[in-house]
């Protein structure tokens, strides 16, 4: 019997590493892009096979296609480091492995977007990113693109903030999400490409407004709820201003969020795991830290 190869780009994300373990768990042939062997088995890192390259540096990535079936991408940056760019790291270097998935004849090429990135077409981080999924849709290679709502990890600063005590929203608080944990993304992205989806908007399975949100973080620690709602124009005008004042290492996240922030994030409903699940082991010594370390976007932070 002929066992399914997938070629994980971006492996030592967040995200990436629940897609790993997700297609290990299905019994896949898991052949995991890292910079550094070493740093990733250290890591915990666990897949079929470990393969040094860098997705930026195309020289690197001779041999990574060699019998792949499927590659998933969840390559991308949130903070610009090491003087690359999001269009070096979320176009180019995610161009750069189509370009080898093409030559090599893979059946299907998935990545990981963003929900809504029509409506943030001037946020640098979302356009670089729409950027490759139109070259990837236009590509002669079957595709699937995931855009979700937004990581469980995403949420730390809601219960940051808690802690401080108070939340400060702009506008009404009554815009909606539906973030999503880990696990469950991996296991959604694995269905939709198991059932060859073109495009999956997807989110957790509860949707909550911003001030539900602030609500459950200060259930999470214990404190009465103070929800502060800023005016949004101090949004939109940060948004304009940012660009101008700060340097891009600084602002492109910031734009980003503060973006998501002024619209609804609601995708398709998917999995078990709830937010308050979540904040309630950020509460605990132990998973705090690695849950700290491993902030994200709803893309990914990997280079690899």
């Amino acid at each position: 019997m002929k066992t399914n190869s997938v070629l994980v780009a971006g492996a030592t994300g967040y995200l990436g590493r629940h897609i790993v373990k997700q297609y290990m768990s299905m019994g896949w042939n898991v052949r995991a892009l890292v910079r550094k062997s070493e740093a990733a088995r250290a890591s915990g890192l666990i897949a079929t096979e470990l393969f040094e390259g860098e997705a930026t540096n195309p020289s690197t990535l001779c041999g990574a296609m060699d019998g792949v079936d499927l590659v998933i991408s969840a390559l991308g940056i949130t903070r610009q480091r090491d003087g690359l760019t999001y269009w070096d790291v979320d176009y180019q270097a995610n161009a750069n492995l189509l370009a080898d998935a093409l030559a090599a004849n893979v059946e299907r090429f998935a990545y990981v977007h963003v929900l809504n990135a029509h409506k943030m077409q001037n946020v640098p981080l979302v356009a670089a990113k729409q950027a490759f999924v139109d070259r990837l849709q236009a590509a002669p290679i079957q595709s699937t693109v995931i855009a979700p709502s937004g990581f469980f990890s995403d949420m730390g600063d809601f219960l940051n903030m808690a802690a401080a005590g108070r939340v400060y929203l702009f506008g009404s608080g009554h815009l909606k999400l539906n973030p999503i944990d880990g696990a469950d993304l991996a296991e959604a992205i694995a269905g939709a490409i198991r059932d060859e989806r073109d495009y999956v908007p997807v989110g957790g399975p509860e949707v909550l407004t911003q001030d539900e949100l602030a609500e459950v973080a200060f259930e999470a620690i214990g404190k009465p709820a103070k929800i502060v709602h800023l005016p949004d124009v101090l949004r939109r005008a940060t948004l304009k201003i940012l660009p101008f004042v700060t340097p891009s290492t600084a602002h492109g996240p910031a734009l980003f969020f503060l973006s998501a922030l002024g619209m609804n994030m609601v995708g398709e409903a998917y999995g078990q795991k709830r937010v308050s699940d979540h904040f309630a082991e950020l509460r605990t010594p132990t998973s705090e830290r690695a849950v700290s370390d491993s902030m994200t976007s709803p893309a990914a932070d990997s280079l690899s």
